[in-house]
């Protein structure tokens, strides 16, 4: 390949080096805005568009995966009877948590904050969004092969998630109920999600 040339497919680094003033500038502002993030557990019910939404895992895209294989699906919800299901089902796992299952230390840190298994937050909220792990990818066409630190860079996606909507002045709740194999019975496969109605990114 001569001078110049990008093998195809290759995305070019943009990078500009800011002068220290600014630099410092946008670190503070960033830190100032982000500072000010705060999980909630209210919500007010009033209708979020698809369009402001859509930005937030657009924005969670360029995370560092391992091997560049973005391991992960966001399915956004807002269908009043799925997020109905999802919340029954998910009430059902909590109740077991919170009365068979917690350990002692768990409930030492849970038992201040007065949580319990009613999570009206999901009914609440005017999205769900699900962030589906990819653990493993289809190589050739029969063959299967890990993605490499997947949970780790979910991990990250997640993240640079929920900065994008506290960026917008959305709120945020992580929920995170064990086990969660109920979300894939109740949503399908990602040949489902468009019959749902449901926004996939």
């Amino acid at each position: 390949m001569g001078e110049g040339d990008e093998e195809p497919g290759f995305i070019r680094l943009e990078f500009q080096e800011l002068p220290a003033d600014e630099l410092l500038s946008r670190a503070h502002a960033f830190h100032a805005q982000m500072d000010q993030r705060r999980t909630t557990r209210h919500f007010a019910g009033r209708e979020v568009p698809t369009e402001r939404l859509d930005p937030a895992p657009r924005t969670a895209r360029p995370a560092p995966p391992g091997a560049h294989l973005q391991p992960w699906t966001f399915v956004a919800i807002s269908n009043p009877g799925l997020k109905r299901r999802i919340r029954d089902a998910a009430e059902a796992e909590e109740k077991r948590f919170y009365e068979e299952r917690m350990p002692e230390a768990w409930g030492e840190v849970l038992t201040p904050l007065g949580t319990d298994y009613v999570k009206d937050h999901i009914t609440e909220a005017p999205w769900i969004v699900v962030l589906f792990r990819q653990s493993q990818r289809l190589r050739g066409e029969d063959d299967m092969s890990p993605t490499y630190y997947s949970q780790e860079s979910c991990g990250i996606a997640a993240g640079l998630f929920i900065a994008a909507l506290h960026n917008m002045g959305l709120p945020t709740l992580t929920h995170t109920p064990s086990p969660m194999g109920f979300l894939r019975d109740i949503l399908g496969d990602e040949a489902e999600y468009q019959r749902k109605l449901i926004f996939k990114v």
